[in-house]
């Protein structure tokens, strides 16, 4: 990462801790290293290299350096540390280590990001595939990284609609006696239910890697051979099927922004481009892979201030590369620092390129990330202080990617009841930044345990979400983007269970669990993916947001409950529904019996004798509440 900016001093204090530092400094070598700035409290102020540690390291105590940010840095600090090491690019290298471990006030940080989704086709004699984020292995094959998980979905379905593999889990996948709703919709090719051979869903596999792996033209000739085998040996059906997918096929390469046709052979590649503006800076990542632009990625670091666009960027690519994979070449909106580059080729074991004038598809890719930067730039800065803060907030704490915030859409459920009676489901809406309360609705649980949390998330998960998918599937509805649950592993566990046998996203998924002591602010929050779990911090925007959408499904679970229990017990609701009953004979009773639990516990022949009820109707009423 680059330094900050020479800063002078005058009229330092001629203390003696200060005098041990100035001669500490006047000590150092002229070597390449990484030095490190600690203030009163033996804090970290900033982590810096040098290609020569004394001229580098003496520039901040030379001059006046002013009121600039750094200025007050020099200003605290009251010894330093550093280390010599052999080249400028080891330098960089563990400098960006300290800056990740130490978290230093005064460096550009960027968030130590959670890591990038792949798609993954998982070891079976039937290949699933799936979204998965994680540490990936042997036995698997995965493709990416993706920039943002809507990416990798929409990969998914689109190798759905063309080869149609599998998604669904081997538990489900070995316990199915019939096709599911996505062979209906012909989205997989049934081979739960031997709809298709070992042969040729292997084949189809094979092709959807290809095609992942950039070989487009070739599979494309392959299925077209296929296809004209079929036809020869009059197999019309079968030369048919290939026939849609080469449709397919043919529709989703069309649809594609850009094509690197330059000649060169790579196929992987990153696109990084940064806008600073009114003390923020947004450093956009877009991805190439297979040939294929799989969309971008922004970032917004801490502790920008004076910094320019180049030290912005030169700050992410040392700290974001040093843990994630570099594809071989890096498309730049500036240029950086030689050593940089040679530094990540060092580290990565693979020749790292980068350019920051490209032509023909490489410009066009360059364009596109610059315009995103500038857009997701201004965005960010109308967001500060808005009602999209906290929207914002929960969406980058949860490492989601919607494709418009405002569109952004949570749904919550919440279970009540009293000792297991009158059990009611709540679901209520966050969208558009705000509460939905015209789209809350309210589940009578039936043919459960009383008392069954669990049985009853089942339930209403079920009926809410089972035609909602099917609806979803034909572009007749719209699942959330988010599917918030109260409670921990075990409400998580039970609405995976849901969304595996509805073929939906457990990555949609997410469990709040009470903290220790069940204390406000100390909640984690809960994937059904495998992610490991979230603490957010009782002063984090996003987490204030989950707290008020789970009290908003709590208070209307509990507002139902208790109005159902009310029915349940003092029959009010059913005395409007008995034949004969009107307002005025329903005041009679309510006024004569001191109210509805009255009127339950009279006898018949007590109802007879109120005005307007005869025998017959008292009987009637009396069957009604008993």
């Amino acid at each position: 990462m680059s330094e900050p900016d020479t800063v002078t001093a005058d009229d330092e204090p001629q203390d003696p801790a200060r005098q041990q530092l100035l001669a500490d400094v006047a000590a150092l070598p002229g070597l390449p290293g990484v030095y490190r700035y600690f203030d009163a409290q033996n804090a970290v102020l900033y982590v810096g290299k040098a290609r020569d540690l004394k001229k580098r390291v003496s520039s901040y105590f030379q001059k006046n350096h002013g009121g600039t940010r750094i200025g007050h840095m020099v200003t605290k600090i009251v010894r330093l540390e550093t280390t010599v090491v052999r080249s400028e690019a080891e330098a960089l290298l563990l400098e960006n280590n300290l800056i990740k471990t130490l978290n230093p006030r005064y460096n550009i940080l960027f968030r130590d990001d959670k890591s990038y989704p792949y798609l993954k086709i998982a070891a079976h004699a039937f290949p699933r595939m799936a979204y998965y984020r994680g540490s990936v292995d042997r036995k698997h094959r995965y493709f990416g990284p993706y920039p943002s998980a809507w990416a990798v979905k929409e990969s998914i379905q689109m190798l759905q609609k063309v080869f149609k593999l599998r998604t669904c889990e081997d538990t489900v996948f070995n316990n199915r006696t019939r096709p599911c709703l996505l062979y209906q919709i012909k989205r997989c090719s049934g081979p739960c239910v031997q709809y298709i051979g070992a042969e040729d869903y292997a084949r189809d596999v094979t092709n959807a890697e290809r095609f992942l792996l950039g070989e487009q033209k070739e599979v494309m000739d392959t299925l077209q051979s296929q296809m004209m085998g079929h036809a020869d040996a009059l197999q019309f059906e079968q030369a048919a099927e290939i026939r849609n997918q080469l449709g397919a096929l043919s529709k989703v390469l069309h649809q594609q922004s850009v094509e690197d046709n330059t000649g060169v052979t790579t196929k992987d590649a990153d696109i990084l481009a940064v806008k600073v503006q009114g003390g923020r800076a947004c450093v956009n990542l877009a991805m190439v892979r297979g040939g294929r632009h799989l969309g971008d990625r922004p970032y917004f670091p801490t502790h920008v201030d004076e910094a320019t666009e180049v030290q912005v960027l030169e700050a992410f690519i040392a700290q974001h590369y040093l843990d994630s994979p570099v594809p071989p070449l890096l498309v730049l909106s500036h240029a950086v620092d030689k050593p940089l580059i040679e530094a990540l080729s060092l580290n990565s074991g693979i020749k790292v390129t980068a350019q920051h004038q490209p032509r023909d598809a490489r410009r066009a890719w360059l364009d596109m990330c610059i315009q995103g930067a500038d857009i997701k730039l201004t965005r960010l800065l109308s967001e500060e202080g808005s009602q999209q803060a906290r929207t914002r907030a929960l969406v980058d704490a949860l490492d989601l990617a919607p494709e418009d915030l405002d569109t952004f859409r949570i749904e919550c459920f919440d279970i009540s009841h009293t000792a297991g009676e009158s059990t009611q489901a709540s679901c209520v809406v966050f969208e558009g930044h705000k509460m939905q309360s015209a789209q809350y609705r309210r589940y009578n649980i039936e043919g459960i345990t009383g008392g069954d949390d669990y049985a009853a998330m089942r339930q209403v998960l079920t009926r809410r979400y089972s035609k909602l998918a099917a609806a979803a599937q034909t572009g007749e509805a719209r699942l959330p983007d988010l599917v918030l649950v109260d409670g921990g592993k075990g409400q998580v566990s039970m609405a995976r269970g849901v969304f595996e046998e509805l073929g939906l996203d457990l990555g949609l998924i997410v469990g709040v669990e009470k903290g220790e002591g069940r204390k406000v602010g100390l909640e984690e929050l809960v994937f059904a993916d495998g992610r490991d779990k979230v603490y957010l911090g009782p002063d984090s925007a996003a987490l204030m947001l989950v707290a008020q959408i789970r009290d908003e499904a709590h208070r209307f679970a509990i507002t139902g409950m208790r109005a159902k229990r009310a029915s349940v017990r003092t029959g009010g609701s059913v005395l409007e529904e008995i034949p004969g009953i009107g307002p005025k004979k329903r005041a009679k009773l309510l006024q004569r019996f001191g109210g509805a639990r009255g009127v339950g516990h009279a006898s018949v022949e007590d109802l007879a004798s109120v005005d307007g009820i005869s025998k017959e109707l008292a009987e009637e009423i009396y069957r009604a509440l008993h």
